[in-house]
């Protein structure tokens, strides 16, 4: 198994529009971030977890030959813009894409895709298999996918657990008995927003602390904004076994090894 960072900005990825702050300015790519999303691949399966406003963006960059799944964790339009961009898929693979989406994503999904759902047939739209999914494991052509119920203020958000992986963005609360479900991971992925407490996505502070608890040997934080501050004085703060993620970063299972794979430059926005 295979899984890249595409993204790991928050709404407003970074460079922010009008700003001029230090991480906005700064000339260390590991600063610059897409909006938030995942793609993870095994040999005969390739999954994308959220399809935002760059999603045609990231996938140029990473380059996936296929794709055959992608998995949403909520509504919000930081992380389901981008679907209209599967349409390439469907004509390189000529098939639908299976898309992964709980009831009230499939409620959004419908609403802002209205011609997808459409009966009168219109030419080129994407074309995709959506399956509803609550908090059950379910199969990915083979693989396993357990959803981790989590809450971004009131909102209900799913993260994935992928066998000894996991993520989980936009959430500053998890149950305890979701909490059941993350234990034994070699990676966890978690959003960690700024130092500063916010309504509904963990502070950095908050993130360590959850990320303590749920004991993976290595943990990643993604879903940053500009707020948190650069990506190497904040990086050399956090203990050893945690990490701010950024975009083109990459982790690889080989057998029973877990490997981080850090580019030697990361990968620019432009």
């Amino acid at each position: 198994m295979k899984v890249t960072f595409l993204g790991t900005g928050t709404s407003a990825g970074i460079p922010v529009l009008t700003c001029s702050c230090p991480v906005c300015c700064s000339r260390d790519p590991r600063d610059r971030r897409l909006r938030c999303s995942v793609m993870v691949e095994w040999p005969d399966t390739v999954l994308v977890i959220d399809a935002g406003p760059d999603f045609r963006h990231q996938m140029l960059r990473a380059a996936p030959s296929t794709l055959d799944a992608v998995l949403f964790t909520h509504e919000h339009k930081d992380h389901i813009a981008g679907l209209d961009d599967i349409r390439p898929y469907n004509f390189l693979q000529g098939k639908k894409i299976d898309v992964y989406a709980s009831p009230r994503v499939e409620a959004a999904l419908r609403r802002e895709y209205h011609y997808i759902f459409s009966d009168d047939g219109y030419p080129g739209i994407p074309e995709i298999n959506l399956c509803r999914i609550g908090l059950e494991e379910f199969d990915v052509k083979g693989h396993t996918v357990m959803p981790v119920q989590v809450y971004h203020h009131q909102l209900p958000v799913l993260g994935f657990r992928l066998g000894p992986f996991a993520y989980i963005t936009d959430a500053n609360r998890i149950e305890e008995s979701e909490l059941e479900k993350l234990k034994g991971l070699d990676v966890l992925v978690l959003n960690a927003l700024r130092r500063t407490p916010h309504l509904s996505h963990f502070s950095l502070q908050e993130a360590l602390q959850m990320a303590g608890r749920i004991g993976a040997k290595t943990t990643f934080f993604t879903h940053i904004s500009h707020q948190m501050g650069l990506h190497a004085e904040v990086s050399a703060e956090l203990p050893p076994n945690m990490e701010l993620a950024y975009d083109g970063l990459k982790l690889e299972w080989i057998g029973e090894k877990f490997f981080i794979r850090h580019p030697t430059t990361a990968m620019p926005c432009e």
